[in-house]
């Protein structure tokens, strides 16, 4: 499927929903315009493979829902991402293609994609008014970076091992446990 008509720029919410609903290629849609998904590596894959299923047993338990890669989130007016994971407490939305607010998402960095994923989606999604954090994973160096919620708002955190809490889920995610899938 081609891309819309230049001239129908920035495409409205509703517009860019119909249109991605009959694509082909999965888009991201940012102030109005859409931007085509890269593909994504092995290590990639895995580690948010990984993540799904260390999650899913907290969310689960928790009440929350979990969603990986396909689905999009709404952070703005006319602007939706597709996180490579992303947990929602909240009651679902009216809208079946997306979430609004989630408590929990995670990037899993990529050459094509850090510098996105480190400062535009970073700025967008600590805007949500229910995340808790925002988390950054390399599939080629062990470790998690994230930004958490505290009282005055967002702390960076690095962590090179072991176990981190993850707030909204109020559980540990084992590092070596998920970077495990990439042995």
């Amino acid at each position: 499927m081609s891309e819309p008509a230049q001239e129908l720029w920035p495409l409205s919410l509703e517009a860019y929903l119909a249109w991605e609903a009959k694509s082909p290629l999965r888009h991201e849609l940012v102030g109005g315009f859409p931007r085509a998904m890269a593909g994504a590596s092995r290590r990639h894959n895995l580690l948010v493979a990984a993540l799904v299923a260390a999650l899913f047993p907290l969310a689960r338990a928790r009440g929350c829902r979990v969603h990986a890669e396909t689905f999009k989130l709404k952070v703005g007016p006319d602007t939706l991402y597709y996180p490579d994971l992303m947990v929602v407490y909240t009651p679902p939305g009216e809208n079946p293609y997306y979430e609004e607010d989630a408590c929990l998402v995670v990037e899993v960095l990529s050459p094509s994609t850090e510098s996105q994923d480190r400062w535009e989606k970073m700025r967008a999604y600590l805007g949500l008014p229910g995340l808790q954090a925002y988390l950054l994973l390399n599939p080629e160096q062990k470790g998690l970076e994230g930004y958490f919620r505290e009282e005055e708002g967002f702390a960076y955190r690095r962590y090179a091992e072991g176990r981190v809490l993850l707030p909204c889920l109020e559980g540990p995610l084992d590092l070596e446990d998920l970077y495990q899938a990439l042995a």
